[in-house]
């Protein structure tokens, strides 16, 4: 009777199914967080995307003194690593954005608007260096998107998230005008936008 029980014990471990990962989280700046939102919310993996601020010295920033702070604007990604790679993701930053534009990002100038890679640990930080050489190599230019040590994220404004699914006629009309899509389609011509569903 009892080899039977643990016949019938070892079979069930057998088939219990394999425990999904813990969701992760990705700390970028890409320029104006509506747009990195929109982005990163098109990329299959991708749970959830949350606008913010981070990178500076002041203490609970909002949208009217961040930049005094000296945050940038970033967007926090939670997602899931048995579908999509930190490296993954960190190549998506580089094909949404101008990677080599140190002075901001399209018509949004200044560093509150500039790229960089806050990485949350090591390992986030080597795929991070990884992946901007891989970037430079494709582009055959300089990357000047910092890796950066974590940094302190702090959400932005509940009027700030998902703003481009809220407001889609205001958000086309900025995204249009800042001509974010014109600047990074001519920079990287049929790799722009790789790894995102439009």
């Amino acid at each position: 009777m009892n080899h039977l029980l643990f016949a019938l014990a070892a079979g069930c471990l057998l088939t219990l199914p394999a425990r999904a990962a813990e969701p992760q989280f990705a700390l970028f700046a890409g320029g104006c967080f509506w747009c990195v939102e929109t982005d990163f919310d098109g990329v299959p993996g991708v749970l959830e995307t949350i606008s913010g601020y981070a990178g500076g010295t002041s203490a609970n920033p909002t949208y009217e003194d961040y930049v005094s702070g000296g945050h940038r604007e970033v967007v926090r990604i939670k997602f899931d690593p048995d579908r999509v790679a930190y490296s993954t993701l960190v190549s998506v930053l580089f094909h949404t954005t101008d990677p080599t534009d140190g002075g901001g990002q399209f018509c949004d100038r200044g560093f509150a608007y500039s790229t960089a890679i806050y990485a949350l640990d090591e390992r986030q930080a080597m795929d991070a260096k990884a992946g901007k050489i891989k970037a430079e190599a494709e582009l055959g230019k300089p990357i000047v998107t910092p890796v950066e040590g974590a940094a302190k994220f702090w959400p932005a404004e509940d009027y700030h998230q998902d703003f481009g699914a809220r407001n889609p006629i205001r958000y086309w009309y900025y995204r249009n005008g800042c001509g974010r899509n014109r600047t990074v389609e001519a920079l990287w011509g049929d790799r722009a936008y790789a790894g995102v569903n439009h």
